[in-house]
């Protein structure tokens, strides 16, 4: 299979080169050429399993095609249970399990095991640069961490992630660079654009990206909204229905190109917080990006969602059809924290913020009188967001995994939001 850009305006390339690459020439996100067909799919004994049946279309024919299966099992060696919530007929899939305690463990893990087998011995250095509104940057740092011949500079907004986040960011030394950088996301998002469509800059360091933007991030995403899908199907004969919180559209998308794929998964919500690009848009306004608003659910303070150029090329352009077929909802900061504090007091449950943020979505869906199997799609532990959740829960353990990186020393350089001071990083960053 080829993978084009969405832009039109770049050849086509194989998926080896697309994950090489990062983002397309002209700008653009890479696709496939074409959505494979729908087909039958059947859970596999373990979500490795199911994540290499799911993905062997898109990999027809690339040189990492033999290697799928190995891929897979290195990637997916945690859970991601779905789990009962307090309340009938809702869910909860716990994407949180590895090793830095985010649903981006399970794509960062699956591109650092395609880059490693994809970087010759010999090769010159490649360096990954991705953009964090929290936990990507970690999740990318871990399973890039002391890889050959690879490098990873961090970008995340200073003082606009949680200091257990910042922590886990600067904690990792050796082929890890970790920039605080004096602006929003927006700012760091768009130095990676600029850095990874800098052909001069491509010279003299190659670059790849670990952001959604990557499809080595995103097809991967697709395996656990599968697995839980289709084991749910399996077990009770219905489909599932997701609330899926989201701030750059990389994890909704993986969801939507899953059902497209023949996953019966039934309907989608997307659930932000005070940033509204995305409900508005499905509200019928014209897709704007804004300045994107701090809130307490971070990781999804994102003005300019990237997926959004991938949504609209899967529908053909169409936003009317677009808009028929999802909806999208906005939560601010005080139903947040409220949700928090009343379904731990109910319930003993506790949420990260952006899983709150779902969990209030899909609780005003049932208010709504909507029916059907629900999940909620739980991003990251609460622990990670120890300034937001315990005030109003009380003390909350933290995972191993998560506490043995918050033991080390942390350390990120400050830069402003500026091109030139991140290429000089860029150029200085060494290789694993």
């Amino acid at each position: 299979m080829n993978f084009i850009s969405t832009r039109n305006a770049s050849p086509a390339v194989s998926l080896s080169d697309a994950i090489a690459a990062g983002l397309a020439p002209d700008g653009g996100l890479y696709v496939p050429q074409a959505m494979p067909d729908a087909r039958e799919l059947q859970p596999g004994h373990s979500l490795a399993q199911t994540a290499a049946t799911l993905l062997q279309p898109f990999l027809a024919g690339d040189r990492l095609e033999s290697q799928l299966a190995a891929i897979c099992e290195s990637a997916f060696d945690f859970p991601a249970p779905l789990l009962p919530l307090a309340t009938p007929g809702d869910q909860v899939l716990e994407l949180f399990h590895g090793p830095t305690a985010a649903f981006k463990d399970f794509g960062a893990r699956f591109l650092a095991q395609c880059l490693t087998r994809l970087r010759g011995a010999d090769a010159r250095p490649l360096t990954i640069l991705v953009a964090t509104s929290g936990d990507t940057g970690a999740a990318v740092a871990a399973a890039f961490h002391r890889q050959p011949n690879l490098r990873v500079v961090v970008l995340y907004p200073d003082g606009r992630v949680s200091p257990r986040q910042a922590h886990q960011l600067g904690c990792f030394g050796d082929n890890i660079t970790a920039l605080r950088v004096a602006g929003s996301f927006d700012d760091c998002q768009a130095l990676v654009k600029r850095a990874l469509s800098d052909a001069s800059l491509q010279a003299r360091a190659p670059l790849s990206s670990a952001n959604s933007i990557s499809l080595g991030r995103l097809l991967p995403q697709m395996s656990y909204y599968a697995h839980a899908a289709l084991c749910h199907r399996a077990q009770t004969g219905n489909t599932l229905n997701f609330v899926i919180p989201t701030g750059n559209l990389g994890n909704a998308m993986a969801a939507i190109l899953a059902r497209a794929l023949g996953v019966p998964i039934g309907r989608i919500v997307l659930a932000t917080n005070a940033n509204r690009v995305l409900p508005d848009y499905f509200a019928g306004k014209d897709y704007a990006p804004q300045p994107s608003v701090a809130t307490i659910a971070n990781a999804m303070d994102v003005g300019a969602p990237s997926n959004f150029e991938r949504l609209r090329w899967l529908y053909h352009g169409d936003d009317a059809a677009l808009r028929a077929a999802f909806t999208a909802a906005s939560v601010e900061d005080d139903a947040i924290g409220l949700l928090i504090a009343r379904r731990h007091r109910h319930f003993g449950e506790v949420f990260c913020p952006h899983t709150a943020t779902a969990v209030k979505v899909l609780e005003d869906l049932r208010n709504q009188g909507v029916e059907g199997d629900w999940a909620v799609a739980a991003t990251a532990h609460p622990a990670k967001f120890e300034g937001v959740v315990e005030p109003l829960v009380g003390a909350v353990p933290v995972p191993p995994a998560l506490n043995a990186l918050l033991q080390r020393p942390a350390h990120a350089d400050p830069i402003e939001p500026d091109y030139q001071a991140l290429v000089q990083h860029i150029l200085a960053t060494p290789a694993g």
